[in-house]
């Protein structure tokens, strides 16, 4: 269940809902690509066509080059597409000196696009596992919430796939996410509510099982959504 929360008050975790279906399955993957995609030709030229129905002319000066560009912006912000999530987690290091508490990686910033308005979602993730037996470098954590991040996305099922998808390679003891993000798609349309953020989680082993092992990661991250910093 989904619930926006202003930033003002006290933050609620909302637990997401696992992407399990044959539908989203998939997704922990690359995607391929749908059958009748468009060239580039035929992508420049949609978005002429929305020019036009916004009510402007795409044939005046300051419009010539936009169809090109909004054609390679999409090129950047949907990238992740022809991303294999599972092998950017693939290397990861076996001499730790038996370290086995918490691995956390806190306030990784993303920006993705809300499958239902194509909306920028723009916010913070935190990423926590207990190794058993290897770790992995940190950036690949930064690099997998990227490459989930750059899809249409809600983000219920961002914060599952990035979860499962740590837990599936690494086979850690626990994997915790917490996703905090402002969905454009209601701050700057329909209901306008600027300030509002939407909290997910997803705790897997011993963070879904261990109370204690649990409010050490929370603890850990704190509730950064209050601290004034406003998603930008």
């Amino acid at each position: 269940m989904e619930k926006t929360l202003a930033a003002e008050k006290p933050l609620q975790v909302v637990e997401a809902e696992t992407a399990s279906s044959a539908h989203d399955k998939p997704l922990c993957g690359p995607v391929e690509p749908v059958a009748d995609r468009p060239n580039r030709a035929e992508a420049e030229e949609a978005v002429r066509t929305l020019i036009k129905w916004a009510g402007d002319d795409p044939d005046r000066e300051g419009l010539l080059d936009t169809p090109g560009r909004v054609v390679r912006s999409y090129e950047e912000f949907y990238d992740g597409y022809e991303a294999d999530p599972k092998a950017i987690l693939a290397r990861t290091f076996e001499e730790t000196d038996g370290y086995d508490e918490i691995v956390l990686l806190r306030s990784i910033r993303f920006e993705s696009h809300c499958e239902h308005h194509m909306a920028p979602i723009i916010g913070r993730v935190h990423v926590a596992y207990l190794p058993r037996r290897r770790v992995v470098g940190i950036s690949k954590l930064a690099r997998l919430v990227e490459i989930y991040a750059k899809r249409l996305q809600i983000q219920e099922k961002f914060t599952a796939q990035v979860a499962n998808t740590i837990e599936d390679v690494l086979e850690p003891r626990g994997v915790a996410v917490v996703v905090e993000a402002a969905h454009h798609c209601m701050t700057t349309r329909g209901i306008h509510k600027p300030g509002a953020v939407m909290v997910t989680s997803r705790m897997l082993g011993a963070f879904r099982d261990d109370a204690s092992t649990r409010r050490e990661f929370l603890a850990m991250i704190g509730n950064p959504a209050t601290d004034g910093t406003a998603f930008s």
